[in-house]
C-alpha cells in the first residue's frame, strides 16, 4: 500500500513537474523559447543580427527553425556572406516562418505553406516522416511559444531565385 502510495505521489509531482516546463515555455515568445536552446544559437543570433527579434516577438507565427548543425551544413562562405548582407539574411531567415499558429497536424494537411518572405514552402508526408522542399526533414515540432509554435528542421531552407 505504501508503495502504491508513492508511485502516486511520484506520479503526481512528475505531472505537475511537466505541466510547470510547458506552461513556463509557452509564456515565452518564439525569440525566448528559441534562445533558451543552446542547439538554437546560430538562429537566434542571426535573427538578432538581422532585427527580426522584436518582430517574431510579438503576433503569431510559426517558425521552421534550424539547428546549429542545420546551419553546419551551410558553407561559411555562404554564411558570411548571409551575414554581411542584411536584406538577403532578412529574405532567408523569414522564408523559415509562417503567420499563424500552424501545429504539425495544420501542417501535414496542406502541400505548401506561404512563408513571411512571400514564397512558399512545398510539405510533402514520406511514411511518418514530414519534408519540407523535399529534402529538409522536419525532426521534432509542436514547441510551444506564447506566440505560436517552433518546428525543428535539419536543413537551412533556401527561397527560390526571383
Amino acid at each position: 500500500m505504501k508503495r502504491m502510495l508513492a508511485s502516486l505521489v511520484l506520479a503526481a509531482v512528475a505531472a505537475v513537474s511537466f505541466a510547470a516546463v510547458s506552461s513556463a515555455q509557452s509564456e515565452r515568445t518564439i525569440v525566448q523559447v528559441a534562445a533558451s536552446d543552446p542547439q538554437f544559437s546560430t538562429l537566434v543570433g542571426l535573427v538578432q543580427k538581422a532585427g527580426l527579434a522584436e518582430t517574431l516577438s510579438s503576433g503569431r507565427y510559426t517558425v521552421f527553425a534550424p539547428t546549429n548543425a542545420a546551419f553546419a551544413k551551410v558553407p561559411k562562405s555562404t554564411l558570411d556572406a548571409l551575414a554581411a548582407d542584411p536584406a538577403a539574411l532578412r529574405a532567408v531567415l523569414t522564408y523559415h516562418v509562417a503567420k499563424g499558429r500552424l501545429t504539425a497536424g495544420k501542417v501535414v494537411k496542406r502541400s505548401r505553406v506561404k512563408t513571411v518572405n512571400g514564397a512558399s514552402v512545398r510539405v510533402s508526408v514520406r511514411g511518418s516522416r514530414v519534408f519540407l522542399n523535399r529534402t529538409t526533414r522536419v525532426t521534432k515540432t509542436n514547441i510551444r511559444a506564447s506566440n505560436g509554435v517552433i518546428h525543428v528542421i535539419d536543413r537551412v531552407l533556401l527561397p527560390p531565385s526571383r
